[in-house]
């Protein structure tokens, strides 16, 4: 099932196009990456798939299950928060949930319902960290911060779930295990990222859209490639394995 469509998608700040006619299908259940260059336009197409932005020509159709952005989890390439703050990964958690899951029988605001709390447990089991549900956000490594952050953004149980650069700080070892979670996330949400790890590319996305002021689409589902573990290409050589206007 399509979940959002692009169709000759421009956009512009003030007299520059930063999209030029760039054409893209998302379909429920797909495991898609988005790469490209420094300034080619990765995170101005998330600003209007999110409807941050509003395209200058073309639209992006958006199917009926994510409309208006209510099914839609994002978790932002800077995550760091100031670490002298006494918040829990409770709160952090809290933050993500939807108006549904928002009791409107509260006393108090700063008071969590049961409904609230049982979602955030669900969501941090979900990314195995429901053992540090009173733990200071402050005490935890950058992986383990990023995968609060990703059970912030599942809280309300997003069809889509967009995630730019999501191991850009994370070391090696913490990046295989985000990387291992959303493909188990994968299982039920449908997942966006934007990333410059082409591994990442060869080993879980289904789709990539390669954006560089203008898209090329590419269907790896029967692309016969793979990358081993330390091996790395980069983006001129993953363009030419995948042929540059083939997809």
């Amino acid at each position: 099932m399509k979940l959002l469509e692009g169709k000759e998608l421009y956009y512009k700040y003030r007299k520059d196009y930063v999209l030029e006619d760039v054409n893209f299908k998302l379909n429920s259940g797909d495991f898609f990456a988005i790469t490209g260059p420094n300034g080619g336009g990765k995170s101005t197409l998330v600003k209007n798939i999110l409807g941050i932005l509003s395209p200058t020509k073309g639209s992006i159709d958006i199917s009926f299950e994510v409309k208006n952005g209510i099914d839609i989890g994002y978790v932002p390439q800077n995550t760091n928060i100031n670490l002298e703050f006494p918040i829990t990964v409770l709160d952090v958690v809290m933050m993500g949930n939807g108006a549904k899951h928002k009791s409107i029988n509260r006393v108090f605001s700063f008071k969590y319902s049961s409904l609230e709390i049982e979602c955030a447990k669900h969501s941090l089991q979900k990314v195995g960290m429901d053992c540090f549900l009173n733990s200071k956000i402050s005490n935890l490594s950058g992986g383990q911060r990023q995968r609060v952050m990703i059970a912030r953004a599942i809280c309300s149980h997003p069809k889509l779930l967009i995630l730019d650069e999501p191991t850009s700080s994370i070391d090696v070892q913490g990046q295989k295990e985000i990387y291992s979670l959303l493909k188990k996330l994968n299982e039920t949400i449908t997942i966006v990222v934007v990333t410059h790890d082409l591994t990442v590319i060869s080993k879980y996305a289904n789709r990539v859209l390669y954006i560089n002021r203008s898209g090329y689409m590419h269907d790896l589902s029967n692309k016969n490639f793979a990358l081993k573990d330390n091996e790395h290409i980069c983006e001129v050589e993953l363009m030419q394995m995948l042929g540059a206007n083939n997809g």
